[in-house]
């Protein structure tokens, strides 16, 4: 959801918006100059728990950061901001206390709402591998599948498949079909 159109953004100009004691709460990205707010659902969150978990222990083990909707920018790009969903890092940059990350992860999570279109959601995750990220993961709620972008290949994965973190995440393997697990409905 667009929520500044009058004209175009840099960088530097969004960071100042998106800082701003009134905006520390929204998730604001800034996509070719446009500030785009993300409205994450309940659906999305579990999902993007669904990854992160299984990441977050492999961080543990291995070393590497995992986060959740954090903003990262590649330098040479002055009008692009963007926020996956999970992102990894190898940690070994310095931790970031404000503002964008000024590199971009490798690895980014994206996961599909109702209301994001799938061509912009590819588009994103095309914009990510040509500024650097080495693996993205583009979840599709609907179709119960997941689409991976490297920079040298695009597949689709469905319920039968296992992600695979490649030379990004050596050893990490994750199940499609658990991505899209809800250990909610288990009640008694």
């Amino acid at each position: 959801m667009a929520i500044e159109r009058q004209r175009l953004y840099t960088v530097e100009e969004f960071e100042a918006i998106a800082d701003a004691p009134q905006n520390r709460d929204r998730l604001l990205e800034l996509i070719h100059g446009e500030i785009v707010e993300k409205v994450p659902t309940q659906e999305h969150g579990l999902y993007a728990g669904n990854i992160f978990g299984p990441l977050w222990n492999y961080a543990q083990a291995r070393g590497g950061r995992v986060v959740m909707e954090v903003r990262y920018r590649a330098l040479e790009d002055q009008h692009n901001t963007r926020i996956p969903d999970v992102s990894y890092t190898t940690g070994d940059e310095e931790l970031v206390t404000q503002g964008s990350v000024p590199q971009m992860p490798a690895l980014a999570v994206e996961i599909k709402s109702p209301d994001d279109a799938l061509k912009k959601m590819r588009e994103k995750a095309r914009y990510y591998v040509e500024h650097g990220v080495q693996l993205v993961w583009l979840v599709i709620p609907e179709r119960r599948i997941v689409e991976v972008y490297t920079p040298d290949d695009e597949q689709i994965l469905d319920e039968n498949d296992a992600l695979d973190g490649r030379e990004v995440l050596p050893g990490f393997t994750l199940p499609v079909r658990d991505v899209f697990k809800d250990t909610g409905k288990r009640r008694s």
